[in-house]
């Protein structure tokens, strides 16, 4: 079987405080049916398998504060 090309790929992309409350309320949703979670970002589908690793990280600078819920998986 041919091998994937895999590129990186670093977006943050901004949403409404509407849709991004609908993103995780699917997400939340999703992930206690243990099924695999999938969501568009920017033009590229992403799926999350069920087993990704699950974590909340917060950052603090000078100027910044910011908190980002983390799915990791192995490709």
């Amino acid at each position: 079987m041919p091998r994937r090309r895999t590129r990186q790929r670093d977006i943050e992309r901004a949403y409404s405080k509407t849709k991004f409350i609908a993103a995780l309320r699917r997400l939340a949703d999703t992930l206690e049916s243990g099924k695999r979670f999938s969501i568009r970002v920017a033009g590229e589908r992403v799926r999350v398998p069920a087993n990704a690793t699950i974590s909340i990280e917060h950052e603090l600078s000078q100027a910044d504060e910011e908190i980002e819920f983390q799915l990791k998986w192995q490709r």
